[in-house]
């Protein structure tokens, strides 16, 4: 049963602003991609989980501290007298294992997943104990990307590749469990302690002035998009959307980029540029948000 969602993190949905709105360096650019692939991975796999039928909890996504250290895990599943740890690497192309590194088939050494692996079992573990639970916690690096493939792949690893899966999840749902109300309080607890991320220490300097404004295409981001009655076309992908949909879309990206920024009239017509009427995006604005004050000193929560 999934007991806690993943969800898009604060960091993804502006990175992802950012690389349509704003010119990006090498190094900014990989490093969106890396978390969007990393995303992409970790959704594919609870397609996975979601069809477990078994008497389990299933919890994604989580962030702890415990003794000034911080971990990420993506995604814990407990049954009745286990805990599986699974870290999601959704790794495209060629890698080797040198019984020390993994490197791409170009010979770059990457960080070692199995590393980062022991790691969170570690400090889970010592969590678990801190919280006076003494499940036992099996670890695996689940490699899910169908494109992926590791050369002298060890067998003695806690590794599950992409041609494993299927075989993974089969063993997952035939575990011999009965969960009763010890486990619900211990996914109660972990879901009570885990941290939400905020993005600042992650993000790239930006600016109001270098940000491009207009409303872009939910579906290919292009700004070639225009007002045709009650919604707005892409011209590049043909893509119809609501004006009303676009304009609280707008809304909830300017929130994100610029917290501090109060979400006036003027603000979201400066932003949205192919709305040519102001008492257009009031009415939005009034239907859909929380008016703050009086006439010209109105602003939107």
């Amino acid at each position: 049963m999934l007991f806690k969602a993943r969800s898009e993190t604060d960091l993804l949905k502006i990175l992802r602003i950012l690389n349509t709105r704003k010119e990006q360096t090498l190094e900014e650019k990989q490093y969106y991609s890396k978390l969007e692939k990393g995303y992409e991975g970790e959704v594919q796999f609870d397609l996975l989980t979601e069809k477990l039928l078994n008497d389990c909890l299933i919890l994604n996504d989580l962030l702890f501290e415990i003794n000034g250290t911080k971990f990420q895990i993506d995604t814990v599943i407990i049954f009745q007298d286990t805990i599986y740890l699974i870290d999601i690497k959704f790794f495209d192309g060629e890698y080797l294992y040198d019984g020390e590194n993994f490197q791409t088939s170009y010979g770059k050494i990457v960080k070692d997943p199995l590393n980062q692996l022991d790691r969170s079992k570690s400090l889970l573990l010592q969590l678990l104990q801190h919280l006076g639970f003494g499940l036992t916690v099996e670890a695996y690096v689940v490699f899910n990307n169908p494109d992926f493939t590791l050369y002298h792949a060890p067998q003695n690893k806690p590794i599950i590749l992409p041609t494993q899966l299927n075989r993974f999840m089969k063993k997952l749902d035939k575990k011999p469990s009965k969960l009763n109300n010890s486990h619900i309080k211990l996914a109660e607890k972990l879901v009570r302690l885990n941290i939400v991320q905020t993005p600042d220490n992650h993000l790239p300097p930006y600016k109001y002035e270098q940000v491009k404004k207009g409303i872009t295409c939910k579906t290919c981001h292009s700004f070639s998009v225009i007002t045709k009655g009650r919604k707005v076309v892409c011209g590049a992908c043909g893509h119809e959307e609501l004006i009303t949909t676009a304009v609280i879309r707008n809304v909830q990206e300017v929130k994100l980029l610029f917290p501090n920024r109060k979400i006036t009239t003027k603000e979201i017509y400066d932003w949205c540029q192919v709305i040519k009427s102001k008492k257009r995006i009031t009415r939005i604005l009034g239907s859909n948000f929380k008016a703050v004050g009086v006439c010209k000193w109105t602003y939107y929560e």
